[in-house]
């Protein structure tokens, strides 16, 4: 299992971003148990209906804040506090700031490192999305715009955890520019065009195509990621849709792989048959997707492309990807190096051809 130091991306061993860590359906005032970027945290939400992540081991006696069913603290019905949680085993208390607020039996003062490290969500198409930086700054772009979940003529999307992934996000990122997969894994035919676009912290990928199996005529597909962790893919037919998939780091080249699609309905409030429709939506989709999931299942770190031409901008997409794992002041130099659109040549209207004329 290849490490973010094997392939060079930087000086952090996880990228900055927002990533998705649960469901809100999930999510309650029994604190989550969760392990993401190497660390093991606890998701709540209090009293105020406040979402509250943070590190999960209190810095008193080094206690799991939510590994506990049989201390008075829990079974009282104590362990969340208006915003605030408890620790079990000497029952400190700390806000939704991370800081200590009460150590109930001593009278002495709150020491200053009496502090826990807290992390920004917010919710997200029915999902929790964090904010990593392993410089703890604030975040510094938005998750992607999602109109789509309000709207009631849209069919919301059933969450799907596929488990655990060994492999690098970098093997996942790759995917973006892999104009050559798309044929021999997902069954594409005849395609019109495929580029990229790099703009800062979004990567585009754009294509048009036919299908074995799903439609002979061409079909339109804009697929971008925001940032390192979380790709929405739009697709037009008679079904409009929109795919959503987020990797999140859980320790350096093992990461959890979210799914979802959203789909618009005939109606203007979606019906029964609307909600028939994406179900099916949702199992193809998947699978098309598991089809990429085999080839990582079994495939070794690629910590180096042998590129071709016909294979699409994969040194471009890396660049991209490295701003995220280096601080924050150096990304617009590699967001310089690599902003822009790059067409990849091999389609009906891009063909070799045409690039050896020029």
């Amino acid at each position: 299992m290849a490490k973010t130091a094997d392939y060079d991306l930087g000086e952090f061993t996880f990228p900055r971003g927002w990533f998705m860590v649960a469901r809100t359906d999930e999510v309650s005032k029994k604190p989550l148990n969760l392990r993401y970027f190497g660390q093991d945290m606890v998701l709540y939400r209090g009293d105020s209906g406040r979402l509250v992540l943070m590190d999960a081991y209190c810095p008193h006696m080094g206690t799991h804040l939510g590994k506990n069913e049989t201390s008075y603290v829990v079974m009282d019905n104590e362990h969340i506090d208006g915003d605030n949680i408890r620790c079990p085993y000497h029952g400190w208390q700390f806000g939704p700031d991370g800081n200590c607020v009460e150590i109930p039996y001593s009278p002495a003062p709150i020491p200053a490192s009496a502090c826990i490290r807290t992390y920004p969500v917010q919710e997200w198409g029915g999902s929790v999305l964090m904010w990593y930086d392993a410089e703890q700054g604030e975040p510094n772009f938005d998750p992607p715009e999602l109109p789509q979940w309000e709207d009631p003529s849209w069919v919301q999307w059933k969450i799907e955890d596929l488990g655990e992934l060994g492999q690098h996000p970098m093997e996942v990122i790759d995917n973006m520019a892999d104009k050559a997969h798309l044929a021999p894994i997902h069954g594409s035919t005849n395609m019109e065009y495929f580029e990229n676009e790099f703009n800062d912290h979004v990567i585009v990928q754009r294509l048009a195509a036919g299908h074995r199996t799903m439609s002979e005529t061409q079909m339109i597909n804009d697929t971008w990621y925001t940032g390192p962790g979380i790709l929405l893919s739009r697709i037009e037919g008679d079904y409009p849709s929109l795919m959503m998939i987020s990797n999140t780091p859980i320790e350096d080249g093992l990461i959890r792989v979210f799914y979802g699609i959203l789909v618009k309905g005939k109606n203007d409030i979606a019906n029964e048959e609307d909600k028939a429709v994406a179900d099916q939506f949702h199992e193809v989709s998947k699978a098309a997707f598991l089809q990429d999931f085999e080839v990582w299942f079994n495939k070794r770190p690629c910590l180096n492309v042998l590129q071709v031409i016909g294979d699409g901008p994969f040194g471009k997409t890396r660049i991209w990807y490295k701003q995220f794992y280096n601080p924050r002041d150096k990304a617009k130099d590699y967001q310089a190096q690599v902003n822009g659109v790059v067409v990849t040549r091999g389609t009906n209207r891009d063909n070799f051809e045409k690039s050896a004329a020029e």
